[in-house]
């Protein structure tokens, strides 16, 4: 993901499949059509990025690249903050495990609202680094706000009350240190990238897991 235009097109195919995959085997499982359509945005997310090369590498007018960035954007800092956390929420079996999820969800609000508030005050550019492209999005207080999307985003998947989400909040997670360690200005391209490829084990969850039965992390419950 996020080498060229052709691996964000072949890679959000790809993706999309899963995508379709996982909704096909949301049935009977309460609550589960939010986290089931995750790879779906992703894979939207990695078609999007496509047309940012493109744009970038003026193949296509500038006004769509513009247009293109603005979603891409839109999409990484402000919808998966809310959408991540917010889907884990939906399918908690009980109230209590819903209340558990309500601080992400409320966290990551505040950080959508800061990251979409610098995006519009602030502005925004991209460019293309060897096998990435490097968003650069002006604010101050950059890394508290990073830290408080990787709680909001990753705090929900792991205190999730069931194993397989948790596993993948895990991999999630590490995934992150490993990228930031890697490279800091493509980071947002990398790791979205990386997040629509492992979202495939939602699919994978949905299609083997038993639709009467959660399979509990008791240590988070």
């Amino acid at each position: 993901m996020c080498f060229s235009p052709e691996a964000d097109l072949v890679g959000g195919a790809v993706i999309a499949a899963i995508g379709i995959d996982a909704l096909r085997h949301v049935q009977k499982r309460h609550g589960h059509v939010a986290i089931a359509a995750l790879p779906l945005l992703l894979a939207a997310h990695q078609l999007d990025e496509s047309l940012v090369w493109l744009g970038l590498q003026g193949h296509v007018p500038h006004g769509v690249e513009h247009v293109a960035v603005w979603i891409y954007l839109l999409v990484a800092f402000v919808v998966l903050p809310i959408f991540v956390p917010a889907a884990v929420l939906a399918f908690e079996p009980t109230r209590r495990r819903k209340w558990s999820m309500a601080p992400f969800v409320a966290l990551g609000l505040a950080v959508a609202g800061i990251l979409a508030h610098a995006m519009v005050r602030d502005g925004f550019s991209a460019s293309i680094r060897p096998y990435h492209i490097a968003y650069s999005l002006h604010m101050g207080d950059a890394l508290a706000v990073i830290v408080c999307y990787v709680v909001a985003v990753c705090g929900a998947l792991l205190f999730s009350g069931d194993r397989h989400v948790v596993i993948f909040g895990l991999v999630n997670l590490l995934a992150i240190v490993v990228i930031a360690r890697l490279t800091v200005d493509g980071f947002a391209s990398v790791w979205c990238g990386w997040a629509a490829v492992s979202s495939g084990a939602i699919a994978a969850h949905l299609r083997f897991a038993h639709p009467h039965r959660s399979s509990p992390y008791r240590l988070a419950a």
